[in-house]
């Protein structure tokens, strides 16, 4: 048997997380010609370094088999772009940032979010590995760069003098299988009084509101602020600002200089979220090693849900073909013989089929067309921009359900 080793600090793993069963990539949708073959499976658990604190998921499939044509658009999102709009006008306020500056975004997706630094003159260029998902963006003006990012990467940019002002790397550090490769090519295409900004979920938020959903293959790590500052500071980046963002259901958004620049202090945030941490006992390892209890619990009450709508004849659907959904149905054994399909806004999806459990995607408005008795929000950090979509369950009684943090019936 392979030896798990932490992937930034070397050490074994040995510490279990989570475990969440043998089950297919989250992100891995089937065409129906694709139904019959046998699809690849992988055991689902997470490692807690007893180290350095990260939590992680053992590399199963590289990346380059996961991200290069990829599903997830994140234009699709009205709560995300109204999200990375507001980002954008507060960074511009804050650090003065203008048609002389440089702004560089690393898995740039569609181009959701640098569109709105080019509708200010502002200089852009996204990074971005899923060559599907880049030709929308370079058919909106975005410039992108079909690549993986890392060392490699960055010297070839840096050869091409676009180090930048602004480096953006939303929700991404978590896809990356080697961090030190990927931070240091951060810094390296950093200009010296340049900036990063990094988003990702929050470890503290997924133990406390029990979103073990959002742990699945493609996520190669989760990160507490405590983690990720010993990461930066290895590679010379210090974190200097902190912020908490609602996104993914609780994220934080850190703000990065090189360890050298003078030109920012170290504000308050930081230990202040540290300190929050370490209250809540994410420098102590009976913290992650009760989590597993918890999940069991959920998974029982989720199973009772189900099996009670089916003893009342119950029609269930779902909304929103997400990777977290995929999580959850497949570590609860939740198929077609609960749910009838499942319904998502966005036209990449839709006509294809869930890994693991085979139910297919449809467009929203079917929902209206049959009607069900409840309509389960997949996606649950997008619940209030759904459940305003979709409101028109009520004229037939029809009620919303989430699963996260616990089962609720609205």
């Amino acid at each position: 048997m392979t030896e798990n080793i932490c992937r930034f600090c070397k050490s074994s793993l040995s510490e279990v997380f989570a475990d969440l069963g043998v089950v297919s990539l989250a992100n891995s949708f089937l065409k129906s010609n694709m139904l019959e073959k046998k699809e690849p499976k992988y055991p689902l658990v997470a490692y807690l370094c007893s180290k350095c604190f990260l939590v992680q998921v053992p590399e199963f499939e590289r990346p380059e088999n996961i991200f290069t044509n990829y599903a997830y658009f994140s234009s699709f999102s009205n709560t995300w772009l109204k999200h990375s709009e507001n980002y954008v006008n507060s960074v511009i306020e804050e650090f003065s940032f203008n048609d002389k500056s440089f702004v560089i975004e690393i898995a740039s997706n569609d181009g959701y979010l640098l569109q709105y630094f080019r509708d200010r003159n502002i200089p852009v260029l996204g990074i971005e590995p899923a060559a599907n998902v880049a030709k929308i963006a370079q058919e909106r003006g975005i410039p992108t760069l079909v690549k993986f990012f890392g060392v490699d990467t960055a010297m070839h940019m840096v050869s091409r003098n676009q180090k930048a002002d602004l480096v953006i790397a939303n929700n991404v550090l978590a896809h990356v299988p080697d961090l030190n490769d990927f931070v240091s090519g951060m810094k390296q295409v950093l200009k010296e009084d340049g900036i990063i900004t990094v988003e990702f979920p929050h470890l503290l938020n997924l133990i406390r509101f029990n979103q073990f959903d959002t742990i699945y293959h493609e996520h190669f790590s989760y990160f507490s602020l405590l983690s990720l500052e010993r990461i930066f500071s290895r590679h010379g980046l210090t974190i200097f600002h902190v912020e908490e963002i609602p996104t993914h259901g609780g994220s934080l958004r850190v703000y990065l200089k090189h360890s050298d620049n003078q030109r920012f202090s170290i504000r308050e945030s930081v230990n202040s979220i540290i300190d929050k941490e370490k209250k809540y006992g994410l420098d102590d390892i009976l913290t992650y090693s009760s989590f597993a209890n918890r999940i069991n619990c959920i998974k029982e009450d989720i199973l009772k849900f189900f099996h009670d709508a089916k003893k009342e004849n119950k029609k269930i659907v779902c909304y929103g073909a997400a990777a977290k959904g995929n999580t959850l149905l497949n570590y609860c054994g939740i198929g077609k013989e609960f749910i009838e399909y499942i319904v998502d806004k966005s036209p990449h999806k839709q006509g294809l089929f869930l890994p693991g459990t085979h139910i297919q995607i449809m467009n929203p408005s079917m929902v209206f067309e049959t009607k069900p008795d409840y309509l389960i929000i997949l996606p649950w950090n997008l619940k209030d921009e759904i459940m305003q979509q979709m409101n028109r369950i009520k004229e037939w009684n029809g009620k919303f359900v989430v699963f996260i943090p616990k089962v609720e019936i609205y």
